[in-house]
């Protein structure tokens, strides 16, 4: 740097002679102050150069004094030029409260300077390495590091922990790569995987999970016992149960212990994050194995089963499951019973239990029996409806003419369903009065046919009917054909007592026919027994009444009579001699 004193030893043949008659002579005295002031900024310039080269670094980290402490931030000198400035918030304790005073030491980290020129600063923490050998130490040392993850990269995340990191995927500790964006946004915590080289910093998350995870899976196994209550969340569900989170230990929560009610889809009661008050059900600490539920808070619907669903109760209840022996009704939450397939109709044979129910039907039943101890309720749907047979013998009497629906027919005769429950049974002989080879040549399935009561057994549930004896025959023709009075030509065909073939088919009573009177010629010996041993009474007899009209009958003879009775109902036709 030249001195201004220089000007002044300058040689006189060089230096300026000025005179009034040139403008040099009038600009010559400011020359030298242009000079200097030219080297001062040259000067302060190259101090300023200096003074930055030698001052804190963004990122460095410097141990400094708190010189006052303000309502905003903090004042700390770092041994620059400048103090530095933390904000306040970064110095409170947990409760909101500032413990630092003037001249107290800090350790801060160089994060920039303000418009003011003041250096920006933040509370050095030992998590937050920001040069190589910050994070060289904390490999070395095993320190865990905190960073914000920034990125999702090829193979992994980059993460800023106070410098650039690499976090790899399969040291992340998320076992799916499509769950990796996650991660971005959030403050994570990990090591330093191995000794860092320039500034490749790789960082290792899953190790420090898995640690973390078997200290608290530890604390909580020798916490909790079998029969303890306590609250979990739900944190991940399976179509067979839920894995519930006890503070470092998951348990699994079957889904046959969520609910005394039966349930197919635990995600219908639970969503991952609820939280769950549960009991501890079994714990096996060399497995490491838990299992929790959440029904057995809750009171049992079969404790006392017995005196709310006695046996004979009329029950309602919904269809939750069919099978092929039978429906499964809910009565009331935790409850089911059982209608055997059996069980549903008192006629009807029942292929399946979809032919009678279906899910979601509401039906009133009958308990039919109950075992606490199984958990097995034995319903009835035909009970409910009645036994039809209960009135069956009133209903259905010999000589009623009912009606009803053939139902089935077998080579031996048809069964028509003539109530709900109650069948009845036209043997083949019994369906026509001619001779027939199978029932199918008179009647079929869904036919509506009028018959008679034959026979009914209560007992065997067994009514027999017949079809051929609602038909007319030549016996009901004859008499519809004639009238009391009317005089007919017969043949006897039996003498006493008399009966008279009338038409082909047809055969009448004689009532006034007599035995016929063995005829002893007089004199003989028959002649003299019968007079001794034949009171003269019974002889009176006979002679009276062959004086009243009785007539006695010749078996074959073909004479006149009268008829005198006709009964279409019991088919009955009497004669007398005309």
């Amino acid at each position: 740097m030249s001195d201004p004193k220089d000007v002044s030893t300058s040689s006189p043949e060089t230096a300026p002679q000025p005179t009034p008659e040139t403008p040099e002579t009038v600009a010559q005295p400011t020359a030298a102050p242009a000079a200097e002031e030219q080297n001062f900024a040259q000067m302060l310039e190259q101090f300023e150069s200096e003074s930055e080269a030698a001052g804190p670094k963004v990122g460095e980290h410097r141990s400094g004094t708190v010189v006052n402490v303000k309502d905003d931030v903090v004042l700390v000198d770092i041994g620059a030029k400048a103090e530095g400035i933390i904000p306040i918030d970064q110095v409170r304790t947990p409760e909101g409260a500032v413990e630092l005073k003037a001249g107290d030491p800090l350790e801060v980290v160089v994060e920039g300077r303000d418009n003011e020129g003041s250096f920006k600063l933040s509370r050095f923490s030992p998590d937050r390495p920001r040069s190589v050998e910050d994070a060289r130490a904390a490999f070395e040392e095993k320190l865990v590091v905190r960073g914000r993850v920034t990125g999702v990269v090829k193979g992994g995340l980059t993460v800023d922990i106070g410098m650039r990191a690499f976090l790899p995927q399969s040291r992340s500790g998320v076992r799916d790569a499509s769950e990796m964006h996650k991660l971005v946004g959030q403050e994570i915590r990990a090591r330093v995987a191995r000794a860092p080289e320039k500034n490749n910093v790789v960082l290792d998350r899953r190790s420090l999970l898995e640690e973390e995870h078997k200290v608290a899976e530890d604390a909580a196994l020798s916490r909790l016992q079998e029969g303890d209550v306590t609250e979990g969340r739900v944190k991940s569900l399976a179509t067979y149960g839920a894995f519930i989170d006890l503070g470092g230990v998951d348990a699994l929560l079957h889904v046959s212990d969520m609910s005394w009610s039966r349930l197919s889809d635990p995600a219908k009661v639970l969503s991952i994050g609820d939280a769950v008050q549960v009991k501890v059900l079994k714990l096996d600490r060399e497995k490491r194995r838990i299992s929790v539920g959440t029904k057995q808070l809750q009171a049992d619907p079969w404790q006392d089963i017995e005196e709310r669903f006695a046996v004979g109760a009329r029950v309602t209840g919904t269809v939750q499951r069919l099978t092929d022996f039978g429906a499964f009704v809910e009565l009331e939450s935790g409850v089911e019973g059982l209608i055997h397939i059996s069980e549903m109709s008192w006629s009807r044979r029942i292929h399946k239990p979809s032919e009678v129910l279906k899910k979601g039907d509401v039906v009133e039943t009958v308990v039919l029996a109950v075992n606490a101890a199984d958990r097995r309720l034995s319903l009835g749907l035909k009970q409910a409806l009645g036994d039809p047979w209960d009135d069956a013998m009133e209903r259905f009497k010999p000589g009623t003419v009912v009606e009803g629906r053939v139902r089935n027919v077998q080579p031996f005769g048809a069964f028509v369903e003539l109530a709900e429950g109650v069948d009845g049974m036209i043997h083949i002989g019994d369906l026509a009065q001619e001779r027939i080879n199978h029932p199918s040549e008179k009647v079929k399935v869904g036919d509506t046919v009028k018959a008679q009561v034959l026979e009914i057994d209560r007992e065997k549930r067994r009514i027999r009917l017949g079809v051929k004896q609602l038909l007319p025959t030549p016996m009901d023709e004859y008499i519809t054909g004639h009238e009391v009075g009317q005089v007919v030509t017969g043949r006897v065909i039996k003498a006493f007592p008399g009966k008279v073939e009338l038409d082909e088919g047809i055969v009448a009573a004689c009532p006034s026919a007599v035995q016929p009177v063995k005829r002893i010629e007089e004199g003989s010996l028959a002649a003299k027994l019968a007079a001794v041993w034949k009171p003269a009474q019974e002889q009176q007899e006979e002679a009276a009444k062959l004086a009243e009209g009785k007539v006695q009958l010749k078996a074959g003879e073909v004479r006149s009579f009268r008829l005198t009775v006709l009964n279409k109902e019991e088919r009955h036709i009497e004669v007398e001699p005309a």
